[in-house]
């Protein structure tokens, strides 16, 4: 049944989001209080403390912890000799006993890193507002983004540090190249993943481009938005590390170079588990606040189900 145009809400009334239901309004979401409590009566992962966390993430360490077992063993037994491949008892103990100079060396990297990401953030999501308001914008330049985006980055690393010198500046265009088509994209889907009628009723309130934007098509966008920097963050890094192979005096990519010229194995394995313990807990941080922020999404409501 139609509904009836022309009422004017109260003009106290704050601007809701609408799910495109029954009256055009949103239900308020469950405050966090609510979300405690999953099916049963029971906490949920963000509240249940080190228990649940154990129960919800044993299979991450029993995994790691077997395939170790299984190199250490294979190499052990094939006598296979350091500079091939190094065992992990040795790339664990040159991590330890070097862990002053690795965590400098990591601190250069990541400095370098999160300076692209925020460049790459800041081109991206205006240019994703431009292009979700606009099609002739989005037909015009996405294309180029594609470009980047398919370009090899070891292509483009030389030249820019031919261009921006040896100090950090190019090794932050390089993160910012690498991170920034995935936050872009994202950004253009989630700008427009509005619900229409949701977009006819503010309007209806006669709501400003800012309400509009703060009020509707940034909630709906922050799923899509904690997708893409998932992947940005690690990408980042990546960045950041291949640029500082083509010329850089400190940073894990450094160290990776210098120690695969002296065929030193253990300290350039031990550099890539530094890289990946950055990028595990880049994307655990940025998964734990999707889950604080999006507790009321659906796709955190379904995993509480799941599990």
């Amino acid at each position: 049944m139609r509904r009836e145009t022309g009422l004017t809400p109260p003009s106290r009334a704050p601007l809701s989001i609408s799910d495109g239901e029954g009256t055009g309004v949103r239900p308020s979401a469950p405050s966090p209080s609510e979300m405690e409590r999953g099916r049963g009566g029971e906490a949920t992962p963000s509240r249940g403390g080190v228990a649940r966390a154990l129960r919800d993430h044993w299979p991450t360490p029993v995994a790691l912890i077997l395939v170790a077992v299984v190199w250490e063993a294979w190499v052990r037994w094939t006598h296979t000799p350091a500079y091939l491949v190094p065992a992990p008892s040795a790339i664990l103990g040159r991590a330890v006993g070097g862990w002053q100079y690795f965590l400098g060396e990591a601190t250069v990297t990541l400095a370098e890193a999160f300076a692209g990401l925020l460049v790459a953030s800041a081109g991206a999501l205006s240019a994703a507002l431009v292009m979700a308001h606009a099609r002739w914008a989005e037909r015009a330049f996405f294309p180029l983004a594609v470009v980047v985006k398919v370009t090899p980055i070891v292509a483009i690393a030389p030249l820019l540090i031919v261009w921006l010198g040896f100090g950090p500046a190019p090794k932050i265009a390089v993160a910012a190249l690498i991170s920034f088509f995935p936050i872009l994209s994202n950004a253009v889907t989630g700008f427009r993943s509005v619900n229409p009628r949701a977009l006819e009723f503010f309007h209806s309130l006669h709501a400003s481009r800012r309400e509009i934007l703060l009020e509707l098509r940034l909630p709906h966008a922050l799923p899509y938005l904690f997708s893409a920097y998932k992947v940005a963050m690690t990408l980042s890094v990546i960045g950041a590390v291949v640029a500082e192979w083509f010329g850089a005096d400190h940073g894990l990519g450094h160290v990776i170079i210098l120690a695969n010229a002296n065929f030193d194995m253990t300290t350039l394995a031990a550099a890539v588990l530094a890289l990946a313990i950055i990028g595990i807990s880049l994307y655990a941080i940025t998964d734990a606040l999707e889950r604080r922020c999006l507790f009321w999404h659906e796709s955190n409501l379904s995993t509480q189900v799941d599990r």
